[in-house]
């Protein structure tokens, strides 16, 4: 991998590389999973600049080698908008910075996400590997790895902490796009779950329903007292 960058070596850039493999996603449920993490982090990190979730984005860790693609990862300490055009694909030896985390959601095409996947991710030095498998039944369908002295090791719980990102993942149902299922989600060090940009929108949108309703019944209560609401 090539971390030390050097303007004199000629590397590609990000714009002279494909910004995939051009292998689509087995399903949408791959798509949908990473998008949803990353919109729910937008709301959770809003005030920071300084992170970048991508999806069925490529990786770039060798100039002579393929991208690799995972259905999301998370690098920190990166800007996370570099111009208004956005990244095109990711590239190691520019960025200079590892993504702390790779997410891979199982489906019926296995990608050897529990074999050559997760070998390659603890070479390239990805602190944290998840694998969601939605097909399993008897096995945990959520897996969350983190790196111990080159190899990883499967962190416990329903909730599985990630100290250094000071965020929780974890799995329930609920509703996004109108599908209900069982979808990932962040949680705070209290085991809450954050609201993703749907709920936070049904909820301000009930909550002004409420206020227009105890508005109504005021001005009823003041009309039966004999005040006109519109003269106040």
């Amino acid at each position: 991998m090539l971390l030390n960058y050097n303007p004199r070596h000629c590397l590609p850039s990000a714009e002279d590389l494909p910004d995939s493999d051009d292998t689509p996603v087995d399903n949408q449920l791959q798509h949908l999973i990473s998008v949803l993490l990353e919109a729910t982090l937008a709301l959770i990190w809003s005030q920071r600049q300084d992170w970048y979730f991508g999806v069925d984005m490529g990786i770039y860790y060798d100039p002579y080698e393929s991208a690799i693609v995972p259905d999301g990862f998370l690098s920190v300490g990166v800007p996370r908008i570099i111009d208004e055009d956005l990244r095109l694909s990711y590239v190691l030896w520019e960025e200079q910075k590892v993504p702390i985390l790779a997410l891979e959601v199982v489906s019926q095409k296995r990608r050897k996400e529990y074999t050559k996947k997760k070998d390659f991710y603890a070479e390239m030095g990805i602190l944290y590997y998840v694998i969601y498998n939605p097909l399993r039944k008897r096995k945990p369908r959520l897996e969350v790895y983190q790196l111990n002295k080159g190899n990883y090791e499967l962190l416990e719980g329903e909730i599985i902490w990630l100290s250094e990102l000071n965020l929780g993942i974890g799995k329930e149902k609920g509703i996004y796009q109108g599908i209900e299922r069982e979808w990932l989600y962040w949680y705070d060090q209290d085991r809450k779950r954050y609201l993703t940009p749907e709920e936070r929108a049904v909820n301000a949108q009930q909550e002004a329903l409420k206020a227009q309703e105890r508005t109504k019944k005021l001005e009823e209560k003041l009309r039966s007292l004999g005040v006109d609401p519109d003269q106040l």
